[in-house]
């Protein structure tokens, strides 16, 4: 298997020499700035959070008089996030994590799986590459795998997000063509280099953490030990072609409190990390116990980046990935522990940054998933009728309906709507009633599951959709964010305040 690697670690070197050449250099920063000008910037990002995400999060877990975290930054925007078809600027209405993650990291629209290349399939150069080349610090923070769509953004270049690793197959990282053949390799042969093998070669982060170490070999934790990194855990044992749970080692969370390494990559869980909720009901025991929080690793990468004395500051991103993960499978209950686990993060940020005083926050979505909506209590969904509503108005020619509906059949369907899905009917897969949760409003005695919790939520699809999102943003320069944008001017914007 390690045959396979090898044809691409050349490359790989050679296009982050580049990267770090005169065309990155190129406008960064000075030595000295002023006291409002940016010295670090934490982007952190909600993977899939909508604005009924935000809503639903803070009256569930503050009230309807409370604020998340994320909703005290002073600064409040909106994103758009569409992205466009391959090799075209035809818009394509609904991203996905890897097209945004490339708008804001590069400044570039393009098709949905692509990381790191325009629409045609070129390789840009990406801010955290540029920052790096500048003399700043980075990190990259994920509750996914580090490989994932999004923290792949930021360190790595590739036709198709599914080229994570271990190794390289056609199907994962070559677009298929109009016949159903898959492309030919790109001249640029980091563009079909795993992501896992980019990202312990390029050097691009300093500070790495989160999920996915079934994507690293043992080769790629030489690569990483020869470039001066720490590595929490294991990557494996070289005598094996195949890595399996056995051969690796997560780190832990104890791993992460006692490393004081500001070059080091800690994976904790050899896929995505775990669900908080489903975490908090394993037994002590249960080694998925040993995964630090978000939060956690948050305050730790600042630590980290903030004292290395070689730098003129950091760029550090944060992923909140399970949001979006648990709203493509419509579990409204973990969906909102994973906001709250997100927005603990951001308070980790802003603990640092109110003090710092020269730290940008940008709290922001890549896009919005499954349509999360809060209905009215005691009403019902359209999934769960019998027909939709009516649609007529006899009065009004200009609202005419055709064809025509009586609105009779706006009623419950029993085999559609047979309880709450997470209450009486929570064991049947035909269901379509929403999910109700208590509020911090509600009386002690109100329980999920009920007609009585004040808060019903249900979802559109299993998939993104076109929505703005929301965007929040403290500090020096976090004015600029108070606007109606695209999600390509978050990397101007970023740029601009740590890159004049």
């Amino acid at each position: 298997m390690q045959h396979k690697k090898r044809a691409w670690l050349g490359a790989v070197a050679a296009i982050t020499a580049a990267f770090v050449g005169s065309t990155l250099v190129a406008g960064c920063g000075s030595d000295s700035k002023a006291d409002n000008e940016v010295h670090n910037i934490i982007y952190l990002l909600g993977d899939g959070m909508g604005r009924t995400h935000i809503t639903a999060a803070r009256e569930r877990f503050m009230g309807v008089k409370g604020h998340l975290n994320m909703e005290q930054l002073p600064y409040v925007g909106a994103v758009s996030t569409y992205a466009v078809e391959p090799n075209s600027d035809k818009p394509a209405l609904v991203t996905d994590s890897a097209s945004a993650a490339t708008a804001w990291s590069s400044g570039v629209k393009t098709y949905n799986a692509a990381l790191g290349v325009d629409a045609y399939g070129k390789s840009v150069p990406t801010l955290m590459e540029q920052a790096k080349a500048a003399g700043f610090a980075t990190g990259n923070v994920s509750t996914a795998e580090i490989t994932d769509a999004t923290p792949a953004g930021m360190v790595s270049h590739a036709l198709l997000r599914g080229c994570q690793g271990p190794t390289f197959s056609e199907s994962t990282c070559l677009p298929k063509k109009s016949d159903g053949s898959y492309a030919a390799q790109p001249a640029d042969k980091t563009l079909v280099t795993p992501i896992a093998e980019q990202i312990a070669r390029n050097g691009t982060a300093d500070v790495i953490f989160g999920g996915g170490l079934a994507r690293f070999e043992p080769d790629d934790q030489k690569a990483m030990l020869d470039k001066g990194y720490q590595v929490l855990g294991s990557m494996g044992d070289p005598a094996l072609e195949a890595q399996t749970a056995d051969s690796q080692k997560v780190a832990t969370a104890a791993d992460l409190t006692a490393t004081k390494s500001d070059k080091v990559i800690g994976l904790f869980n050899r896929g995505n990390m775990t669900v908080t909720q489903a975490k908090a009901m394993l037994p002590d025991s249960a080694p998925q116990k040993q995964e630090p929080t978000l939060a956690a690793m948050t305050t730790k990468a600042i630590d980290l980046l903030s004292n290395r004395k070689d730098s003129k500051g950091f760029l550090l991103q944060i992923e909140g990935a399970l949001i979006d993960k648990r709203s493509h499978a419509n579990d409204a209950a973990q969906t909102l522990d994973e906001m709250k686990a997100f927005d603990d993060a951001v308070a980790a940020a802003m603990d640092f940054a109110k003090k710092d005083k020269h730290t940008l926050v940008i709290v922001t979505a890549d896009h919005e998933c499954a349509g999360f909506n809060i209905i009215e209590k005691n009403t019902f969904t359209n999934a769960e009728a019998v027909g939709p509503p009516t649609n007529v108005d006899t009065t009004n020619p200009a609202n005419n309906s055709n064809p025509p509906r009586d609105g009779k059949e706006n009623v419950k369907d029993p085999v559609r709507s047979n309880g709450f899905v997470n209450g009486s009917g929570a064991n049947d897969p035909r269901n379509f009633a929403p999910a109700t949760f208590r509020t911090v409003d509600d009386k002690p005695e109100v329980k999920d599951g009920s007609a009585e919790a004040s808060l019903w939520l249900t979802y559109l699809s299993g998939n993104h959709t076109g929505a703005d999102v929301m965007i929040y943003a403290y500090g020096p320069g976090g004015d600029a964010f108070a606007a109606s944008q695209d999600n390509t001017a978050l990397y101007t914007k970023m740029h601009q305040a740590l890159l004049p």
